[in-house]
């Protein structure tokens, strides 16, 4: 598997940041968690004067084997089509990001038909797929090892061109139909947290949806612990190329990537959190490189956040994905920057700090 070189910013430079944030021209503490994010910005850059500089969003899509099994509302064909809305600029994620000047990436990482998108007049999809979608992970693994570690490899490239493009503030969603199943067995996996806990209703499954959905992931689980020894059941590539979607595992690259490129990452709702616990896996440390943009309604991400120790940005009730949180919240982010970079301190705006 690919190597990522990933540290913990130096925490030497923290003081000096508090010292500016807190010589600002107000109460100490009086911007709440505005303060708490310029801190972190600032420490990962290792600089008093951060800056965001082309802000990405890279959404990965494809398609899932156990969307066969029944566990979403929506048929597998929707991931498709919502590649094509993407490249035709009309889902959420494109709305968003065009009001707050966020380039938009759409990769395919294992949409199936996905022939149909290439022959359309719309160009802006990256293919990167790793194959036709994944199988279905009830009856047997969805990917192999080898795919995993291609995937992930993959998802590492896109972020590698972005930040060669002078991007280091960057966020990912996700598009596929039957990918709440696949994180909530990785949560369950990862955290130990009961699966129940962990599925959602995704789509929109009403009671007898959500049964269903339990039953299909409680089978697969219990059919991966009879198939695979004890010691591989605690293998994080184990595992992820078990249950993981190609866009949950490209995304997996796509965070430990950013962090060993030292980038503002953004984190959306509960599949994009998913990914980023598989990560977590292999380099805890990406974590000090991410901010939590909300807190979704899906059922297992309150939990999964908190498992992380992580505080989200935004609760709005929101539940799409798409990376949809991390447009959202990315001007309140860049407020945090704009605060700490360009208000007054109390010297230079020759106020009073007694």
């Amino acid at each position: 598997m690919k190597s990522f070189s990933i540290q913990s910013p130096d925490s030497e430079i923290l003081p000096a940041i508090r010292q500016k944030i807190d010589n600002k021209t107000k109460p100490a503490g009086a911007l709440g968690d505005l303060e708490t994010i310029a801190l972190q910005i600032a420490w990962i850059q290792q600089t008093l004067s951060p800056q965001l500089t082309n802000p990405h969003v890279v959404v990965f899509a494809a398609d899932h084997g156990i969307a066969e099994s029944g566990v979403s509302k929506y048929p597998q064909a929707v991931t498709q089509q919502m590649v094509l809305n993407f490249a035709n600029g009309g889902a959420a994620i494109n709305v968003f990001c065009r009001q707050h000047g966020i380039r938009l990436q759409v990769v395919d990482a294992g949409v199936k038909n996905s022939e149909l998108i290439y022959k359309s007049k719309f160009t802006n999809i990256i293919n990167n797929k790793t194959a036709e979608g994944t199988r279905n992970f009830l009856h047997e693994p969805a990917m192999t090892v080898p795919q995993c570690e291609q995937a992930i490899e993959k998802g590492a490239d896109v972020v590698t061109a972005a930040s060669q493009k002078g991007c280091n503030v960057i966020g990912f969603g996700e598009m596929g139909i039957g990918n709440t199943s696949a994180a909530a067995v990785l949560m369950h996996l990862f955290t130990g947290i009961p699966l129940a806990d962990c599925v959602g209703r995704g789509t929109g499954l009403d009671d007898a949806g959500w049964r269903h959905k339990y039953a299909v992931l409680s089978q697969a689980v219990a059919h991966y612990h009879v198939q695979a020894d004890a010691d591989s059941c605690k293998e994080p590539l184990s595992v992820l190329s078990y249950f993981g979607g190609f866009e949950i595992v490209q995304m997996c690259g796509a965070f430990l990537q950013a962090a060993a490129h030292r980038m503002v990452i953004l984190v959306d709702g509960f599949i994009a959190t998913a990914a980023l616990l598989a990560a977590c896996q292999f380099q805890p440390q990406v974590l000090d490189y991410c901010v939590f943009c909300h807190q979704s309604t899906e059922a297992g991400h309150a939990k999964i956040v908190s498992f992380l120790g992580a505080k989200p940005l935004l609760h709005l009730s929101m539940r799409l994905g798409e990376g949809s949180g991390c447009a959202v919240a990315y001007p309140l982010v860049e407020s945090a920057v704009r605060f700490f970079t360009e208000m007054a301190s109390f010297e230079s705006a020759q106020v009073s700090t007694a």
